[in-house]
């Protein structure tokens, strides 16, 4: 009986390993069909798009030397149980880089396009020279707009009574409703505040795109004469 138990015991044990071995080649395989995603981040210069990749990558807000560009990263990600292959491209946004800029936009599936919270500049140019450029080159990439530096314009309440800042978030709505983005959201990348919530957007906006608005039809009106 003995021999039996032991028997039965190693014949349990292997289907276990190779339950086991099934499950990890079905992630496997899963894990390799999983969606690539290309989300690119674009935005004036110094509003925080670099330290927000960097933040939402490595959990961490850079002290010390910050890139002017972040190296494309790559990792699977797991969103509403889909997962995803999400690959972030980051961007310059000075006028240095105009011509070079546009070859990070080919094969995107969705913009991050960022402004600083605390710079009315960055905020105008969203329309100015922001929006024409993708309309340009990738006019059916859905995009998600988003407002950088959340901490300092909460931390800072008496610089926010002497600038925009509160108009700005006020108006971030109004924008987004402006340039036909799918989401807009508010971050911090050194309290890391919604940050993950921003890149969660960008790739629901791609698995679930929203529905366009249907035109409403003009009822034809009859005159008789």
């Amino acid at each position: 009986m003995l021999y039996k138990w032991s028997k039965v015991s190693h014949k349990a044990s292997i289907g276990l390993q190779l339950k086991s071995r099934k499950r990890e080649s079905w992630l496997l395989v899963k894990m390799s069909t999983a969606r690539f995603i290309k989300c690119v981040t674009i935005g004036d210069g110094a509003v925080g798009k670099t330290c927000m990749l960097i933040s939402y990558t490595s959990n961490t807000f850079p002290t010390d030397y910050v890139p002017t560009v972040f190296d494309n990263f790559s990792a699977n990600v797991v969103v509403e149980g889909s997962t995803v292959n999400l690959g972030l491209w980051d961007t310059a946004g000075q006028e240095d880089y105009n011509r070079l800029r546009p070859l990070s936009y080919r094969g995107a599936d969705v913009f991050i396009l960022a402004f600083s919270l605390i710079s009315s500049a960055s905020y105008e140019n969203i329309s100015k020279k922001w929006i024409p450029e993708l309309r340009h080159y990738a006019p059916s990439v859905p995009i998600v707009l988003v407002g950088t530096k959340l901490g300092k314009k909460i931390m800072n309440r008496t610089y926010a009574i002497h600038t925009n800042i509160s108009l700005l978030s006020q108006n971030g709505e109004e924008l987004k409703k402006l340039i036909g983005a799918a989401a807009y959201i508010e971050c911090s990348s050194k309290t890391q505040q919604n940050v993950k919530a921003v890149f969660d957007s960008a790739i629901k906006v791609v698995l679930c795109p929203p529905k366009p608005k249907k035109k409403k039809r003009r009822q034809r009106t009859c005159l008789i004469l």
